[in-house]
This record gives C-alpha cells, sequence and structure tokens, in this order.
C-alpha cells in the first residue's frame, strides 16, 4: 500500500471540508479551495481526519492514491498558510518594482515588460532585485514563479538574470580559461 497514501489528512482547526461526491471544498482563513477526485479513488472524513482509499492495487489506483492525498495535504496546507515562492534578480540595472498588482521588468531588453499575475496570487518586491510570489494554491504560485524565471533565465557564464533564492546556477568558465 502507499505509504504516502494511507496517511490521514488532519484537519485543522479553522478549516472546513465538505465533500459533494467527488467534489472537495475546502475553506479556511486564507480563502477557498476546490479539487474534484478521481473516480477511482474513495474519500472519507470522520473526527477532523480525512482518509484516501482506492479500490485495487493496478498501477494507475497506486498513483492516484498518493497524489489524491498529497494534493488535499496541500490544499490544506494552503489555506491555513499561504504558499510563497522568492526570486531574485541579478544584473547591473536588473529592477523590478509593483505598477498596482502589475509587475513592471526592466531586466535588460530593449523595452520594460509587464507581468500581469491571475486572480489568487500576489507579487510583492520588497527590494529592487526580490519578487515574492504568493497564494493559497501551491500549484499555481510555483507556475508563476517558474513564469517569471522564464522571462529571463540565469545565464551560465556571469549569473545573470531572474533565479529561485535558493538555486545554485552552475557557472562556466569563459573562452580564454579553456587555453
Amino acid at each position: 500500500m502507499s505509504r504516502i497514501g494511507k496517511k490521514p489528512v488532519v484537519i485543522p482547526k479553522g478549516v472546513t471540508v465538505t465533500q459533494n461526491g467527488q467534489n472537495l471544498k475546502i475553506k479556511g482563513p486564507k480563502g477557498e479551495l476546490e479539487y474534484t477526485v478521481h473516480r477511482n479513488i474513495a474519500i472519507e472524513i470522520k473526527d477532523n481526519e480525512i482518509t484516501v482509499k482506492r479500490p485495487d492495487d493496478t498501477k494507475e489506483n497506486k498513483s492516484l492514491h498518493g497524489l489524491s492525498r498529497a494534493l488535499i495535504q496541500n490544499m490544506i496546507d494552503g489555506v491555513t498558510n499561504a504558499y510563497q515562492k522568492t526570486l531574485d534578480i541579478v544584473g547591473v540595472g536588473y529592477r523590478a518594482e509593483l505598477k498596482g498588482k502589475n509587475l513592471l521588468l526592466n531586466i535588460g531588453y530593449s523595452h520594460p515588460i509587464y507581468f500581469i499575475p491571475p486572480e489568487g496570487i500576489t507579487l510583492q518586491t520588497p527590494v529592487q532585485t526580490q519578487i515574492i510570489v504568493s497564494g493559497i494554491d501551491k500549484q499555481l504560485v510555483g507556475m508563476i514563479a517558474s513564469k517569471i524565471r522564464s522571462i529571463r533565465k540565469p545565464e551560465p557564464y556571469k549569473g545573470k538574470g531572474i533565479k529561485y533564492s535558493d538555486e545554485q546556477i552552475k557557472r562556466k568558465a569563459g573562452k580564454t580559461a579553456g587555453k
């Protein structure tokens, strides 16, 4: 049996979980999220715990078992404590600033780049060279941080670009170092 899937998900105080067929609605202090569970997976809510069960041991059901439990746990964590990713901007003259809710990036292109975040995502720039992406949906926070990073990925020679704050960039030696 799946090690992750068989663990029950504990529902903390202040979080309400309602089930309507295969639809789960999780509401907490930070917001509300919805998830439609796969038809092969059964969800049981008892005594402030959610248990995820599968009908048999086929490969698909085994993988869905752990996945469903992990997604439900991430949703509960998100509505209690929001997720956040920090991006650093490296480069001379590279900077970011907020114009309302939109992000204005000056990162070495001939034109400034405006990034408009979707609903549920908040952007912050405490320093001109740092961007904080936060929200209650873990997948959406990661995707938006990845999109912002893809605007100017860090290059391996000088390390200029947008990188995650905990990312290590493998540096290459230039042309003259090879001789």
